[in-house]
C-alpha cells in the first residue's frame, strides 16, 4: 500500500489545496494530511477545526474516500513526520515557478535527510493557481467573496468567524 504526506497549514483548505489532495490520491492508496502547527502562529482555525474542515471538503467532491485520508498536527520536520507516518511519497503543489524553485531545494534537502521517501510535484489546475490561504483569509477579513477559492464548508465556517 503506498502512502504519501501531503503536509501545510491548510488554514483553511482551499480549492487549490483540495485539488491538488485530489490528485495525491490518484498516485497513493492513502494521503496523511499533516497540519503544520506553530506556537509562535495564530491560526484562524484551530487544528481539530481544519481536520473536519478537509474531511468535510474532501467528502463533498469524493464522496466515500474519506476512509482513504488521515490528518495528523505536526510542529517538527514534514519529512520526519512523513516518515513516522510510512509515506513513501511526499505531495507538494505547485503553483508557478517560484513554487518550483523554492519546492526543488525542499526536494534535494528532504532527500538528504530521507533517501526512502520521494518528493512528488503536483500542479495546481489554471483556475487554482493564483489561490493562497494567505490571501483567502485577507479577502474574508475584509469582507470580501472568497466564495470561488474555498470548498463549500470552509466558505460557511469562514461566514460564521
Amino acid at each position: 500500500m503506498t502512502i504519501a504526506f501531503y503536509p501545510g497549514s491548510f488554514d483553511p483548505i482551499t480549492n487549490g489545496h483540495l485539488d491538488v489532495l485530489m490528485q495525491a490520491l490518484n498516485v497513493a492508496d492513502t494521503v496523511v494530511v499533516g497540519i503544520g502547527v506553530q506556537a509562535s502562529k495564530k491560526p484562524l482555525f484551530s487544528f481539530e477545526e481544519r481536520s473536519k474542515l478537509i474531511k468535510a471538503s474532501l467528502a463533498a467532491v469524493l464522496p466515500g474516500q474519506e476512509d482513504r485520508v488521515s490528518v495528523v498536527s505536526f510542529s517538527k520536520l514534514a519529512i520526519d513526520v512523513a516518515r513516522e507516518n510510512n509515506a513513501t511519497l511526499l505531495m507538494r503543489g505547485l503553483r508557478d515557478g517560484s513554487d518550483l524553485d523554492y519546492e526543488m531545494q525542499m526536494a534535494g534537502m528532504n532527500r538528504q535527510m530521507a533517501p526512502g521517501i520521494q518528493t512528488v510535484f503536483l500542479p495546481a489546475s489554471p483556475l487554482n493557481r493564483p489561490i493562497t490561504a494567505t490571501l483567502v483569509r485577507q479577502i474574508a477579513s475584509m469582507g470580501g467573496d472568497v466564495s470561488g477559492f474555498v470548498p463549500a464548508a470552509v466558505l460557511s465556517a469562514l461566514l460564521e468567524r
